[in-house]
């Protein structure tokens, strides 16, 4: 991995299959989006664009604008995830109508949450980001 465009094209590959896997789970399987799912929707699916550019570009700058949506998703997915963990009080739960942020029904890979994958996704992006900025810098 020589090359840093192979770490744009990673990013690129990981953005891909959660905005995807969002997709699938929503209009595929029917289930309705919390409102935090929303918002991290908001910052996942540009980033499967954005990195999709960059990448074919070799785009320094296109990997600056996908790290702030990372950064962005990032601490929504994070609070999401205190929130399902419950180590944030339930009266700071932003969904007051609808599907519940905090009482997540599906699990993958053996109790594995949809916040915890969001937020593996939006921390991986970040990292690949960074470790391409740092390298093509030089």
């Amino acid at each position: 991995m020589n090359r840093p465009w192979t770490l744009l094209l990673l990013a690129w590959l990981v953005a891909t299959t959660a905005t995807l896997s969002a997709l699938f789970l929503g209009e595929v399987m029917g289930m309705t989006p919390c409102v935090l799912c929303w918002y991290q929707r908001i910052f996942m699916f540009p980033l499967a664009i954005v990195l999709g550019i960059a990448a074919y570009l070799d785009d320094r700058r296109g990997a600056i604008y996908a790290l702030w949506l990372s950064f962005g998703g990032l601490a929504i997915a994070a609070y999401h995830t205190l929130l399902v963990a419950g180590l944030i009080p339930k009266a700071w739960v932003p969904c007051s109508a609808g599907v519940s942020c905090a009482d997540q029904k599906l699990e993958i890979l053996n109790g594995v949450q949809i916040p915890w994958l969001s937020l593996a996704a939006f921390m991986a992006l970040a990292l690949l980001l960074i470790v391409y900025l740092r390298k093509s810098s030089r």
